[in-house]
């Protein structure tokens, strides 16, 4: 079981860096592609078409401008897909997730956050999809979060360390 991060252009690959980071953190296995909706689409649909048997179970596709990859690939699958939307120029990024979420009935994408915490969001919220069926997963997660809440009780009484003292 293991998700695929596409990329339409490998220039997106340092701001994918955090998916990928809490892809290795929560251990799923993945493997990462540039395949372009617009260039490469006969190899795109063949990737997608052949990827459930290979043991994919969710998509992550990040794209910028008109940002077709995630909708191609949902149009060539059952799995789930979560788009990622590349705040590049001259937008932004919100050509990019206009294109991600505007989907026609009856094929699904999920989209995250254009910049920022999107990247790593596709990347936690593929692992809640995992973990329905990943037990020792849905611990890692649940780990995960934990540290989440313990990092900001920290932060927290810190801030009160310091209020107190002034």
């Amino acid at each position: 079981m293991k998700v695929a991060l596409l990329m339409g252009s490998d220039s997106d690959y340092g701001r994918l860096e955090p998916c990928v980071a809490a892809l290795r953190q929560l251990e799923i296995p993945f493997e990462a592609r540039v395949l372009s909706a617009h260039r490469t689409p006969k190899e795109l649909v063949e990737f997608v078409e052949g990827a459930a048997e290979d043991g994919v179970r969710v998509f992550l596709c990040a794209a910028g401008g008109a940002a077709h990859l995630a909708g191609v690939v949902a149009a060539h699958t059952d799995l789930p897909v979560i788009g990622i939307p590349m705040d590049n120029p001259p937008l932004s990024g919100m050509d990019a997730l206009l294109a991600t979420v505007q989907m026609p009935a009856g094929v699904p994408v999920a989209a995250v956050a254009v910049g920022g915490g999107g990247p790593a969001n596709a990347a936690l919220f593929a692992a809640r999809i995992l973990a329905l069926s990943d037990p020792a997963l849905a611990d890692r997660y649940a780990a995960f979060r934990a540290s989440q809440s313990e990092k900001v009780a920290a932060k927290n009484a810190a801030l009160q360390a310091r209020i107190e003292g002034a």
